[in-house]
């Protein structure tokens, strides 16, 4: 028999061996079972979603102070003079997606994080101005609008929830800012927690090839749909090495939906208790045979854990049956559940096995916030100061059982931010006087002070700096 022969009935041998034994799997999934099947390209796929994916580029004007000139300079050249520039732009690079024909595209928050002017270029090589509509740092998601675009291609969210480790999937995006790129991979793994570029982890993991300028860039499943926009890659050399992560469709879905509905901020649930990794001295105690779940260790005083009757020393071991394999996948799943209604956990007490609903809310903002921008010649000008409130603190990804005034943020080249001061530091107290809300460290920075006494709390470490103007 002609080896051609041979190899088609082994082929074939093996495709009847998997209809036999996983009727299932042969139904969704299969080996290519033919040289023509092998052929088969994934070009269709291709245009049917590439007009969607977009790249965007963003750009901001710092203003520059003048270095000082001579008076040949001044007399023959103007106040500016030559080759001393008084404004300089910085640019970034990305990629977006098309989810909604209103012109709502999504991309990374990084992509264009600090930028004041944003341009949307299509795949047809139209350009548009876009605005920033909505910006989720916790997430590294921002949703921009284009502005008078007509007949734009719009990508459908796939079901991120049903993908599995080997299922093949496409990456597109304008890596390097060469232009729109294809590359194609499987997913090599789901739920990565230890990325550390969001407050919620939980990424898909592919192989399919992801460079700089690929994030905010479509990750798609052989349906043509959108699972996921590709956010980051794992790489020693600053190149694909085959370790890409997307921040699955779902947390997409619910980022889009709140710019949809007008909304500036994305309100997630409130729940009221301190989360720790559970380790496996805790796992022997509590009769586990691993370590997983997310551990209580703290309780806030009336928030939504206490009220359902949680309490120190719970494993949370899953979320309306989604299986919680460490604090990262609580956090994600819990996010999800959005601000209305209930949610049924999981939790090991010892050697009970326990259902406790919580209510879903988003985290009051009491005290209120009270925005104050710090001025005048003290240390701490240039930064803006608010009341630490649960919904500030959740914000922020801190404990929301802290109390007193946080930095919120600290604008560059001031002299809050050439000081050292960060954002999330609280300050404590000022001039050997405690700070208790935001108003009362507006006023004591407007004195005229020669030394300033500043206590400070950078998480959860409290320690005092003396500074003289």
């Amino acid at each position: 028999m002609p080896l051609s022969s041979i190899i088609r009935s082994r082929c074939l041998i093996a495709v009847l061996g998997l209809l036999i034994f996983s009727p299932a799997l042969a139904q969704t999934r299969a080996v290519p079972g033919s040289h023509e099947q092998i052929q088969l390209s994934f070009a269709p796929v291709v245009r049917q979603v590439s007009p969607a994916v977009v790249n965007v580029y963003g750009s901001r004007t710092e203003k520059q102070r003048n270095m000082p000139m001579n008076e040949f300079f001044r007399r023959f050249f103007g106040e500016d003079g030559p080759g001393i520039p008084r404004e300089r732009v910085q640019r970034s690079l990305g990629s977006g997606v098309v989810v909604d024909g209103s012109g709502l595209v999504v991309t990374n928050n990084h992509v264009i994080d600090g930028m004041t002017e944003v341009k949307v270029a299509l795949a047809d090589r139209r350009e548009y101005e876009a605005e920033i509509i909505l910006r989720d740092p916790r997430s590294d998601l921002a949703v921009l609008r284009v502005k008078d675009a007509k007949d734009l291609h719009v990508l459908s969210f796939g079901d991120a929830e049903g993908l599995e480790v080997g299922d093949i999937v496409l990456a597109i995006g304008n890596p390097f800012g060469v232009g729109q790129t294809v590359t194609q991979g499987i997913v090599s793994a789901l739920a990565r927690t230890q990325v550390g570029v969001s407050d919620y982890q939980f990424f898909i993991q592919t192989d399919a090839a992801i460079n700089p300028g690929n994030s905010g860039g479509a990750l798609i499943n052989m349906r043509g749909e959108l699972v996921g926009i590709n956010t980051a890659i794992f790489s020693r050399s600053g190149g694909s090495i085959g370790i890409g992560f997307a921040i699955p469709s779902s947390m997409v879905q619910a980022v889009v939906q709140t710019a949809r509905n007008g909304g500036k901020i994305v309100r997630r649930p409130w729940f009221g208790a301190k989360l720790q990794v559970v380790t496996q001295e805790v796992a022997d105690a509590m009769g586990l045979d691993r370590p997983i779940g997310a551990l209580v260790v703290q309780v806030s005083d009336n928030g939504p854990a206490e009220k359902a009757g949680m309490k120190h020393g719970d494993i949370i071991a899953q979320v309306d049956g989604n299986a919680i394999d460490d604090i990262e996948a609580f956090g994600y799943r819990f996010a999800l559940k959005g601000i209305e209604g209930e949610a049924k956990l999981t939790v090991l007490r010892g050697k009970e096995r326990l259902i406790k609903t919580i209510k879903l809310s988003p985290a009051p903002e009491l005290p209120a916030r009270d925005v104050v921008l710090l001025e005048g010649k003290s240390p701490l000008a240039g930064a803006t100061a608010v009341n630490l409130s649960p919904a500030v603190a959740e914000e922020m990804d801190m404990d929301t059982a802290q109390e007193g005034v946080i930095l919120f943020d600290v604008a560059a080249n001031t002299m809050a931010s050439r000081v050292g001061f960060q954002r999330g530091d609280i300050i404590v107290g000022l001039n050997g006087e405690p700070v208790k809300s935001s108003r009362e460290l507006e006023r004591a920075v407007s004195k005229n002070a020669r030394v300033w006494e500043i206590v400070v709390n950078r998480g959860g470490r409290v320690f005092s700096t003396v500074l003289r103007n």
